[in-house]
């Protein structure tokens, strides 16, 4: 299937629509704008971890109908945002001028070199913009404005310092009503827009519905799905990946459904984690705390719940919380839909029970959920890291005695896997230190850790069984 005849791909830019043009359909968002002039987007790690290439994406809201969402231009491919609409920090103000951001950073010495500095900016109109960020009483990590700063976890700085920063998002206040870019909030995004775009032997896809994806990945087995971008568009910048044909598949809107209840949570794999965490608002506790701590805002803007799940990786950190809320995955490809148990899903490293021809339609959770759950990450930082080993906890307690247990872990095996042998030795037992120090033996024999630069076997082992005694001292002080 090819669409590359449809329609002349283009995009709106700061306000202009732009051609695509005649260029590679591998050619990131970065590269793009500044090869348009639009050099306020830097390259600095081209793996989404710095934040220096930040722009603003029209993304269907949460709180309104459009939402300027932040995202990393180095992970994108430009052929994913046909038909879509884009600010850079030139879009948002200029030097006779400035946006309030801008001169907020200005005014209080948020800039030194300058290099990160459009980045910060990009991120920081997004908070500006949230339709949710209401004032407050203020906090570590929100300012009195309700400026979140996790909004800012995705940016680097190395000459400023943070605390001019910081100071210049707690200084903002609200967009005026003749803002635009507040004004544009109360209009639906683009729609997704049917894109076909070849260049050389490599082919570029976006269908418009599931079936036509279905199809797709039917007749080319070797086709790469990609939705948010933040895992391929790694391969693609640092490992020189050219997928002869790529199929977007973020937009579905048969991959975009949510519901919540009476019986369980089904949740659209190609929903973002941004958008399920909104839209879930602490309902499920163990996915609220994972979610703060995966990656940074700028990722999980744009990563999605199937994305994470598909790569198969051991060290994603959506499968240690899902294995223990006991989900499911619903499987879709043009013969049909079946339905498979996430703790029978992964079979190998980045190997897992997916057809080449099938696609992640929906994560089931069922309810009721488990009364008390943790998600515990063990990394060298608090955020924006890749985990050293993760683990998912849901505890049912009825009189003192274990009733049901599920332990999840990731980082510690081939693949993310339940702890089979400490359930076992939890279940029907006493909820007591004696138990879980036992357990917690257990608990550290469990998987087959490696040796990495990231933690030695032995210390993913020690963390597992001081994971499970955590879990416990910091339930029984609650």
């Amino acid at each position: 299937m090819t669409t590359q005849a449809l329609r002349s791909p283009a995009l709106t830019v700061n306000g202009e629509v732009t051609a695509i043009g005649d260029v590679s359909v591998h050619t990131t968002v970065l590269d793009w704008l500044r090869d348009k002039g639009l050099t306020g987007a830097k390259e600095g790690c081209a793996e989404g971890e710095c934040g220096a290439c930040s722009v603003l994406v029209a993304r269907a809201g949460t709180d309104a109908p459009t939402e300027w969402t932040a995202v990393n231009a180095c992970l994108l491919p430009i052929a994913s945002l046909d038909g879509q609409e884009l600010v850079t920090s030139e879009g948002l103000g200029s030097a006779a001028e400035l946006h309030p951001v801008q001169k907020e950073m200005a005014v209080r010495g948020g800039s030194q070199c300058g290099y990160c500095t459009p980045g910060f900016v990009c991120s920081m109109a997004a908070e500006y913009y949230r339709p949710g960020r209401t004032c407050g009483a203020g906090d570590h990590e929100h300012g009195e404005n309700g400026f979140d700063l996790h909004s800012l976890s995705g940016n680097l700085c190395r000459c400023t310092g943070y605390r001019p920063i910081r100071d210049a998002a707690y200084a903002l206040g609200g967009p005026t009503e003749q803002d635009a870019l507040a004004v544009r909030r109360h209009s639906p995004p683009p729609a997704p827009a049917p894109t076909g775009i070849v260049s050389g032997e490599a082919e570029f896809i976006r269908p418009t519905t599931l079936d036509q994806a279905l199809t797709v990945l039917a007749d080319r087995t070797d086709a790469q799905v990609v939705a948010g971008s933040t895992d391929l568009g790694v391969q693609v910048n640092i490992f020189g990946s050219r997928p002869a044909l790529t199929v977007a598949i973020d937009r579905l809107e048969e991959l975009r459904e949510f519901s919540f209840g009476p019986t369980e949570v089904r949740l659209g794999a190609a929903l973002t984690l941004t958008e399920i965490e909104r839209r879930l608002a602490g309902r499920v506790p163990l996915l609220g705390q994972l979610f703060p701590q995966f990656a940074s805002r700028l990722i999980r803007n744009g990563a999605t719940i199937g994305g994470n799940l598909g790569t198969g990786s051991p060290i994603g950190d959506t499968p240690p919380a899902l294995l223990a809320l006991d989900a499911s995955l619903v499987l879709a490809s043009a013969h049909g839909e079946r339905t498979v148990e996430l703790a029978e899903y992964f079979t190998g490293y980045r190997q897992t029970v997916k057809a080449a021809d099938e696609l992640i339609r929906s994560i089931v959770i069922p309810l009721p959920l488990a009364p008390t759950t943790a998600f515990h990450k063990i990394a060298k930082r608090r955020f924006d890291d890749i985990s050293s080993v993760a683990i998912g906890y849901a505890l049912t307690v009825t009189d003192g005695v274990i009733q049901d247990i599920r332990i999840g872990l990731g980082g510690v095996a081939a693949t993310p896997l339940r702890a089979r042998d400490t359930e076992a030795a939890l279940i029907n037992q006493p909820w007591s230190e004696e138990t879980v120090r036992t357990a917690a033996a257990v608990l550290a024999a469990e998987g087959t850790p490696m040796d990495d630069h990231r933690a030695s076997s032995a210390y993913r082992s020690a963390m597992l069984g001081q994971s499970l005694l955590r879990f416990y001292h910091q339930e029984v002080s609650a």
